[in-house]
């Protein structure tokens, strides 16, 4: 579903500012994988996500997407091929529209629009039963402005609009960092759910490590813009924090520092 091969990036090349982000890095995902990706602070893992989605064009490599070459492709374009939920709640949803309104743009993502009257009743009644399944009392409110839901409501509702269409590929750019712990382990229940049960391919950036452990069928840490380790099945199940932190030394040659990641166990 994913082929990444040889993805090289580098911001700011000749100045004294230049930094490597991606280093020749090569990842596959086979369709439903569940891949958590973790790493310290400036290891590449929100530039790959961005060079997924076309935000950054790569110096160097490609990236294709169910058989599509999207190395070259305008982000825009590549939308029809992606969900995504970012870091900050405020993304991803028009305040100033009603739930419904929401649900709709995202629902038409992709799609050729043409002049209807607004959102039918069977459609309505589609969004109150997707609503009912993230057991937050949404399926009530859908004429409430989504700018008046509380962070955690509104990472649910963008996740909902994320995965309607059933992309080919879901990326949650550490979609649970901005929440308290409560708030985010729900989340993250409503986000396993819906992985699971559209066997929807995703790539979730945590710096949680014991989350992306829990998390997925599949994790991969990143270091200086290269996977460094990669364990999966069986292997990532038995997983400790004190085993992956070994791990991750024994790869990159060098002691995990980074605060956010470590505090985050």
């Amino acid at each position: 579903m994913l082929k990444i091969t040889n993805l090289q990036k580098t911001f700011n090349p000749g100045t004294v500012n230049e930094k490597t982000a991606l280093s020749g890095l090569n990842l596959t995902l086979e369709n439903g994988d569940f891949v958590t990706v973790i790493g310290g602070n400036g290891a590449g893992k929100s530039t790959l996500l961005n060079a997924i989605a076309g935000v950054w064009k790569p110096d160097f490599g490609t990236i294709e997407i169910d058989g599509v070459d999207v190395s070259n492709m305008p982000e825009y374009k590549r939308a029809k091929f992606l969900g995504r939920v970012f870091q900050d709640p405020m993304k991803g949803t028009s305040p100033d529209m009603e739930i419904a309104e929401n649900l709709s743009i995202a629902a038409r993502r992709g799609t050729k629009r043409k002049l209807v009257w607004g959102i039918r009743k069977p459609e309505r009644e589609h969004y109150k039963e997707l609503l009912a399944t993230l057991e937050l009392g949404l399926e009530s409110r859908l004429s409430t402005k989504v700018g008046l839901l509380s962070g955690g409501q509104r990472q649910a509702v963008t996740l909902l609009m994320a995965t309607l269409r059933h992309p080919q590929l879901l990326l949650l750019d550490e979609h649970t960092a901005a929440l308290d712990p409560k708030t985010a382990a729900k989340v993250l229940e409503i986000t396993n759910k819906l992985v699971t049960e559209n066997n929807l391919t995703t790539l979730m950036i945590t710096h949680n490590m014991h989350d992306a452990i829990v998390y997925g069928n599949r994790l991969i840490m990143m270091h200086e813009g290269r996977i460094v380790v990669d364990v999966s099945g069986e292997e990532k199940k038995q997983l400790t924090i004190n085993q992956l932190l070994g791990l991750f030394e024994k790869a990159s040659g060098s002691e995990l520092t980074d605060d956010k990641v470590i505090l985050s166990q």
